[in-house]
């Protein structure tokens, strides 16, 4: 399972990270100091550190100063909107930079780019008679090759990276098209016929109403 630290020393902040971490079905450990999150990231490897830049005793860029292991991809949590403070976080080594307040789906759909940014996903993925391999960006079924758009691979990735999970459109629109998307959600609704009509997925990647959608367990097909 995905490994996210999440440094913050607001409990409340806290509880609301944490809470998003779990909706996108990773694991998480939490702390609230900067000694302490030091130590954590220069003796364990997690897949992603969402990282306070304000603590009472180390700043996020102090640590990021003094860390010896770079292995963790870091996103800065802060209150502190000037672009000054942005830069410098990317400078030091952060891979994005959330200011506070923020939405708790920009959060995950941040977070979930990152993840494939740096490769922390799985590379092949089997559901069903479907098997995915996210480096070739190929798929098959029932050993057939299947030929996807690239949004249309994403969005099978996606759903089989959260089986039985429902699905906002607003949440698939963040993390497959970007948080800033302005487009139609229709757009959603078309990719869902796509990959229900090219991978007969018509059983398994169900509607629910005034939500969005979810991708049932491939149980029944082994």
């Amino acid at each position: 399972m995905i490994k996210i630290l999440i440094v913050e020393d607001d409990p409340n902040i806290a509880r609301l990270m944490e809470a998003t971490v779990a909706i996108g079905g990773y694991g998480c450990e939490v702390c609230g100091n900067g000694e302490e999150a030091f130590q954590k990231m220069e003796h364990e490897n997690y897949d992603l550190v969402l990282l306070d830049v304000m603590l009472p005793d180390m700043s996020g860029f102090e640590i990021m100063r003094k860390r010896t292991n770079t292995e963790s991809p870091v996103i800065f949590i802060t209150a502190r909107q000037e672009l000054t403070d942005k830069v410098r976080g990317l400078r030091l080594g952060a891979e994005d930079y959330i200011v506070k307040p923020f939405e708790a789906m920009e959060l995950l759909a941040r977070i979930e780019v990152i993840l494939r940014r740096v490769k922390r996903t799985e590379c092949v993925y089997r559901y069903g008679k479907i098997l995915v391999n996210v480096e070739e960006h190929t798929c098959k079924c029932a050993e057939e090759e299947v030929y996807l758009t690239p949004k249309e691979f994403e969005v099978l990735v996606f759903f089989i990276q959260h089986k039985d999970v429902a699905i906002s459109r607003d949440r698939l629109l963040a993390a497959v098209w970007g948080f800033e998307y302005e487009g139609e959600s229709r757009t959603i609704d078309i990719h869902i016929q796509q990959l229900r009509k090219k991978l007969n997925l018509k059983d398994k990647l169900v509607t629910i109403p005034k939500l969005g959608y979810r991708l049932e367990s491939a149980k029944e097909q082994q």
